[in-house]
């Protein structure tokens, strides 16, 4: 499988890492330096461009900050480049400290987005390609983890999207890095997934371990 990154930062490093060793993994950014030193660092099979990245994949990874999604998909060569594409969406619209939300006494809140969700914005900027949620609910270094497994259970991550083939390649991609895929249903539960997130974002600006995480449990599911 062909999987393109679009961006350079600690998700992207944890992800493409794994991925790597199974995969043909690309990384591309506004500054294609760092681009190439994750490349080589993660022994990818090559760097560039964020239009280099979106014509090698046949997965892309949004691994830019949220605000940055609709000046990657111009980059990349507008909406018709991605036509045919999985898109995997691992951003969170978050405040960050310090933000206009901090000043109100609630920080860390969901950005507001006209769409319901940044995934859903993203589906409407991209009506050819398939939108999958994904891997935005813990911090970079829980995927560094080989197995992310949490008291004896295997840390699930909850999808959602329109396709089911779509989900099915992401469920496979998780299970690769020892976790465990729940469908949530349509890319309307981005809209729950993105607050969902903010939960343990506030907990890890709060001082948490970088391991904290929210995981489903499954009394059905015996521990490992």
């Amino acid at each position: 499988m062909k999987i393109a990154f679009i961006g350079y930062g600690s998700m992207a490093a944890a992800l493409s890492s794994r991925w790597s060793q199974d995969h043909d993994v690309f990384i591309g950014g506004r500054n294609v330096e760092r681009a190439a030193a994750l490349a080589e660092t993660v022994r990818a099979s090559g760097s560039g461009t964020i239009a280099d990245a979106v014509s090698f994949g046949d997965v892309i990874v949004f691994a830019t900050p949220a605000g940055a999604v609709e000046d990657a998909i111009h980059a990349g060569g507008g909406a018709d480049a991605f036509n045919g594409k999985l898109v995997i969406d691992i951003n969170n619209p978050v405040s960050v400290p310090g933000g206009p939300h901090e000043q109100s006494g609630i920080p860390y809140l969901p950005l507001p987005f006209k769409e319901g969700s940044l995934s859903e914005r993203i589906a409407a900027c991209l009506p050819g390609a398939q939108v999958v949620k994904a891997f935005n609910m813990c911090q970079a270094s829980v995927w560094e983890m080989d197995p992310p497994v949490f008291d004896g259970r295997a840390l699930v991550t909850l999808t959602c999207g329109g396709d089911a083939k779509a989900k099915q390649t992401v469920h496979a991609l998780i299970e690769t890095l020892g976790g465990e895929a729940v469908d949530l249903g349509a890319l309307t539960y981005a809209r729950l997934l993105e607050p969902a997130a903010c939960i343990v974002i506030k907990l890890l600006f709060e001082g948490r371990d970088v391991h904290t995480v929210l995981n489903l449990i499954q009394p059905e599911r015996k521990p490992i």
